[in-house]
């Protein structure tokens, strides 16, 4: 089973309360860096200007570059979920090996501090709230219910459904497990 993220275009206003609730959720550092990336998109020149935001965490996908080019592998796909979760202690740092995951991620996913030594940082899904069987953090705080998280295959065939918006291309040799609803 892969697990993954569904954003509704037509619900997001914007608050970026799934970015704060998951920089809060895990980490306390004020040099804590964002897990989740909200893009503005504006379209259109007054008075016809439409806005729209997208949603961008790790997408924990089917085909993960950033495994492949990790020399201490640190990173790994859980079997059980399809979740990329990346061992801390076995990171070699920035610094160490170029952030090479970070080049290698087509959708900048892999975050870093500012020291030198910093670790990598990235969405792991919530594994300890899926546990609880919780929501990852992000889509708890949403309040206008504008993500979802759970099998890929559940939202794949629903009418309305794509892989694709504006500024999100899907690789299909990657494989990101995201759904959207887009906002036209």
């Amino acid at each position: 089973m892969q697990l993954g993220f569904f954003f509704d275009q037509t619900r997001c206003s914007g608050c970026e309360a799934c970015v704060l609730a998951c920089k809060q959720w895990h980490s306390e550092d004020e040099d804590a860096v964002d897990y989740i990336t909200v893009i503005e998109q504006e379209k259109g020149s007054y008075p016809d200007v439409q806005v729209k935001w997208l949603f961008l965490p790790c997408f924990h996908c089917a085909d993960p570059p950033c495994i492949k080019v990790c020399p201490a592998e640190a990173i790994a796909k859980r079997a059980e979920d399809g979740l990329v979760t990346v061992d801390r202690g076995k990171c070699l740092g920035k610094l160490e090996c170029g952030a090479l995951c970070q080049k290698a991620c087509p959708y900048g996913a892999p975050r870093f501090r500012e020291q030198p030594s910093a670790k990598m940082e990235k969405c792991d899904g919530c594994p300890d709230r899926l546990e609880q069987g919780k929501d990852p953090i992000c889509v708890a705080s949403c309040p206008l219910f504008a993500l979802a998280f759970g099998p890929t295959t559940e939202r794949e065939t629903r009418s309305g459904v794509t892989r694709e918006v504006d500024g999100f291309r899907y690789r299909n040799g990657v494989g990101p497990s995201i759904t959207f609803k887009p906002k036209r």
